[in-house]
């Protein structure tokens, strides 16, 4: 079983497009990801922590209707 390291923002990016997210769009104050009808803020961290990681996860979660686990994660 892995476990959560931080990630950096653009294979952060790149794990969500796997996931069927759409952009990064511009937004007035942060870019944003889009999946079907729901919008996901991205952050302009350089490189993101793994309790902000983790954060965003738990809503990516809820956008996509189903858990990512650590392993899942890390093999996008």
């Amino acid at each position: 079983m892995s476990r959560w390291v931080p990630c950096k923002r653009r294979d952060f990016i790149q794990r969500l497009r796997k996931l069927g997210f759409e952009g990064p769009f511009s937004g007035t104050r942060h870019q944003f990801m889009v999946y079907e009808l729901h919008r996901l803020a991205i952050p302009s961290n350089v490189e993101y922590s793994v309790p902000q990681l983790r954060m965003m996860i738990r809503e990516v979660e809820g956008i996509i209707g189903h858990d990512v686990t650590a392993d899942e994660w890390n093999r996008r």
